[in-house]
Order: structure tokens, then sequence, then C-alpha cells
């Protein structure tokens, strides 16, 4: 029966009426988290030689969000949001993690951003404003407005996790930043992540406005290729190393069967851009 492989329908009852109970006992907690440590854990009884793990000294999804004055209904969204894969892999009681609020998250993000983009700049080109929006998120992106949020603070995690130093790991921080704003549609709706997001929106854009990187490099290589004529280019993962948690991705492009450049990066999309602005700054179409 699903991941639990289970027969018979007194196990299956028994594992249904367990379910029940954790969703109650969550449902309850999450709400003022009584009986939880700081970071989500529960706390059994005194404590006494038990020892204390970085979850345990990690910030308290309430903490997170006094600090950053948001306003939740149900903490219990929240806690999800602030849950990675690696610590449910080790704590069984846990329900969920954050791989779905980060799906949504993502849906919500392209939205907002391009409302925003769209009323921000009302003389900016579609062509434009597609290119800003990529960049604004991107993994590199959402990864930094983690970091200025001190959202890894606030990261439950499997101890792996942890010692590959996925507090300030840029794949993981993106996931988990999609994922608050996920939790925070379901809690206040598309106005609760205006008011969250915006103002890093508008930090952002200028600098990016500034620097004059709104350019994705792979849209700038893909038209100069098809400029000289040849086709769209190519891009080969040359290797993948590390474990499964902190992998590092070669990758080439190639266009017209030659390589063009070269890049690494801690995602497959990551080491791509990397390629792509090798390329640029080997054909001299990108200054450093």
């Amino acid at each position: 029966m699903g991941k639990f492989g289970l027969k018979g329908n007194t196990t299956r009852n028994g594992v249904i009426k367990t379910i029940l109970n954790r969703w109650r006992t969550e449902g309850s907690q999450t709400a003022g988290f009584e009986g939880e440590r700081p970071g989500g854990l529960r706390s059994s009884g005194s404590g006494e030689g038990k020892p204390v793990t970085e979850n345990a000294l990690a910030e308290s999804p309430q903490e997170f969000a006094n600090r950053l004055g948001l306003s939740f209904k149900s903490f219990f969204l929240l806690s999800r949001a602030l849950t990675h894969r690696s610590y449910l892999n080790e704590h069984p009681e846990a329900i969920e993690d954050n791989e779905r609020l980060e799906f949504l998250g993502d849906a919500v993000l392209d939205f907002v951003v391009g409302a925003w983009l769209y009323n921000r700049y009302p003389d900016m080109p579609e062509g434009d404003l597609t290119r800003m929006r990529s960049v604004l998120v991107s993994t590199e992106q959402l990864a930094e407005f983690a970091r200025k949020v001190d959202l890894g603070r606030a990261l439950r995690l499997g101890k792996g996790e942890m010692q590959a130093g996925g507090r300030d790991r840029p794949a993981l921080l993106c996931d988990a930043f999609e994922a608050v704003i996920g939790a925070i549609y379901l809690d206040s709706g598309i106005d609760g992540v205006r008011r969250f997001i915006e103002p890093m929106l508008e930090t952002a854009a200028d600098e990016i406005l500034s620097k004059q990187t709104i350019e994705d490099p792979k849209s700038m290589l893909q038209e100069w290729a098809q400029g000289q004529g040849f086709q769209a280019p190519r891009y080969i993962v040359r290797s993948s190393s590390g474990p499964e948690h902190s992998k590092q991705f070669e990758v080439d492009v190639l266009i017209d069967g030659q390589i063009y450049g070269s890049g690494i990066g801690s995602s497959k999309q990551a080491a791509t851009k990397a390629a792509a602005a090798d390329a640029l700054h080997r054909l001299g179409l990108l200054d450093d």
C-alpha cells in the first residue's frame, strides 16, 4: 500500500489511525507550537542527557515570522515550508516536507513578479520584461533573497544536509524561499505575497538595471548563434560529482559541433548558464 508496503485491513486501519493522530497533534501544536523546541522539534520530557542538535537550536517558525513581520494564521504551513526532505527522512514523525509548497510558490512567484514588472515599468518592451522576470526568479536571485532574510537559520535539515552546508546552498535556499512564498499565499493570499516580496524586487530590479544584467546569457548566446547562421546552442552535461544532496555539474555548450564554453554549477540550470556566459566572454560579447 504505497510506500508503507502494508497488507491486511487491521494493519491499514492502525496506520490510518496513527496518521490521523499525527495530523491532529501537528495541527494543535503548530497553532501555538506548544511542546516544541525551537526549530519545530518536539520536546520529550526534560531532555536531560540528550545531545542538543543544530535543528534544536535553529530559529522556530514563530521566531522567523516575528522577525520578518509576517502574520501567519497557520504556523503549520510555515513549519512545512521550512522542512527539507532530508529532515523528513530522519524524522518519521514529521508529516510533510516543503516540496509541494515549493511547486506552488514557483507558480505564484512567476505571476506576482510578472504583474509587478508590468506595472513598475510601463514602457518596457515585452522581451525585456520576460528577461527581467527570468533574472528575478532565477535560482541565484531567489537564493540571494533567502540570504537577505536569513532563511537558512530557520530551516529544518537532515544531519547530512547540515554537514554539507545546506543552510547556504543556493539550490536549497531557492527551493525553501519558493516554499515560504507558497505558504504565505495559502495563508494570506496574493496580497500577502506582494507585501513580502515587492520591497525585495524593487531593490533587486534597480541593481539589475544598473549593472545591465537583464540579458540572460543563454538567450544572448542563442541570438548570436542564430545571427551567424548556426543552429541553437546545445548543452551537454560532461560530468556530475558529489553526494546527492550537494552535486556539482560540469556542462559544455556546443555550437555547430564545436565547444564554445564550459561551466560548473550546483544545478544543471546554473551550469548551463555559466557555460553560456563563458562562451560570451570568449567571443568578446560579455564584459567581466
